[in-house]
């Protein structure tokens, strides 16, 4: 297969940073609104779940699936491959794990929260499925955070390097 051009992997790369940074930066974002954001009304409440629901549905879904898809065009189109390192498969599997986590888990469980605090306005901090949904977004949203964070990390170190044959 042919493989990129200097200059095209660079362009590759800024895009893939990019994306991963849309990415890294809402989970970021969400992590904090959940616990720090407090309503103190009906509408704030419905706003604060309108704006994590914007967040993920426009920054971090693109984020994901262009880090996902930018990455498998490294993998195809330069010379870091699939397997070829171990760090690169650690990576491959947090990305996974993150967007089918993010997909059928964590996007649906901030889904939920907009009609419930829209209909029950500040009454929806005592419904359990509300508090159910917001709960788990904290926790699992927090170690996906954690992942990705980990996975940006051997991105830059590169540990468990395949050692030079002499």
């Amino acid at each position: 297969m042919k493989k990129f051009s200097i200059n095209a992997q660079k362009w590759l790369k800024g895009f893939h940073i990019f994306f991963a940074c849309m990415w890294v930066g809402a989970a970021v974002i969400l992590c904090l609104m959940n616990p720090f954001l407090k309503a103190t009304d009906d509408m704030q409440l419905y706003g604060i779940d309108v704006c994590m629901k914007f967040i993920d549905d426009f920054i971090i879904i693109p984020g994901a699936n262009g880090a996902l898809l930018t990455g498998l065009i490294y993998s195809i189109f330069t010379g870091w491959g699939w397997f070829k390192h171990k760090w690169i498969v650690v990576k491959w599997c947090i990305t996974i794990f993150g967007v089918i986590f993010g997909t059928f888990w964590l996007g649906p469980w901030v889904n939920e929260l907009v009609p419930i605090s829209k209909a029950q306005g500040l009454s929806a901090l005592i419904d359990s499925g509300y508090t159910h949904n917001r709960s788990m977004v904290l926790y699992w949203g927090t170690f996906q955070l954690s992942t990705l964070i980990f996975a940006l990390f051997i991105s830059v170190l590169k540990p468990w390097k395949r050692k030079k044959i002499n």
